[in-house]
């Protein structure tokens, strides 16, 4: 079963710091990785270690959530992909309107398993991954969940349309974390 995805807009930092601070960040949090690529990374995260309680990690691996983190965009792999996310219709307002700039490089964060924890985890993972890299944090919303997240810290700007989204800070996903039945989009 495949979970929620947070991505990491990035702008005009260079590829190999980009790879380095990612490295850096994932080994500090988990208790495995693989690094299929330079910048992707599959992870097993601790959920204590994102200050999530819960079931020790030795405890048959409950604690321990996979994840891929992957890095993309021009000089670091999966730029078609990178392409293919950013692109618009022709009219349509590009990122720069909204966030401020345009993304040169993006993080894709996907958690593998879709539990509640699963959800967490995600907004919490991406949150700490800001911490080391920067960037403004995208996430869908379902239509019912825009009323929830108006007013929170830290959000950057808000997409509408059929498909809402918000961007925002790590400061935002912490505190849209903390509201009662928390859920990314998956």
């Amino acid at each position: 079963m495949s979970g929620p995805v947070v991505v990491i807009e990035l702008a005009g930092t260079a590829p190999g710091v980009l790879v380095e601070r990612l490295r850096e960040e994932v080994l500090a949090l988990s208790d495995g990785c693989e690094e299929e690529r330079p910048g992707e990374f599959g992870i097993g995260v601790p959920v204590e270690r994102l200050g999530i309680p819960g079931p020790r990690s030795g405890a048959g691996g409950e604690g321990v959530r996979p994840f891929v983190v992957s890095l993309m965009g021009p000089g670091v792999g999966d730029e078609d992909l990178f392409e293919a996310e950013h692109a618009r219709e022709p009219g349509e307002p590009g990122p720069a309107s909204l966030i401020g700039f345009t993304p040169t490089h993006a993080v894709d964060v996907v958690a593998l398993c879709g539990s509640p924890v699963d959800h967490l985890a995600a907004a919490l993972l991406t949150a700490r991954l800001m911490d080391a890299i920067g960037g403004v944090a995208s996430a869908e919303l379902r239509q019912d969940q825009v009323p929830d997240v108006a007013g929170l810290p830290g959000i950057v700007a808000r997409a509408n349309g059929p498909y809402p989204a918000v961007f925002g800070t790590a400061e935002f996903l912490r505190a849209w974390a903390g509201r009662p039945g928390f859920r990314l989009v998956a």
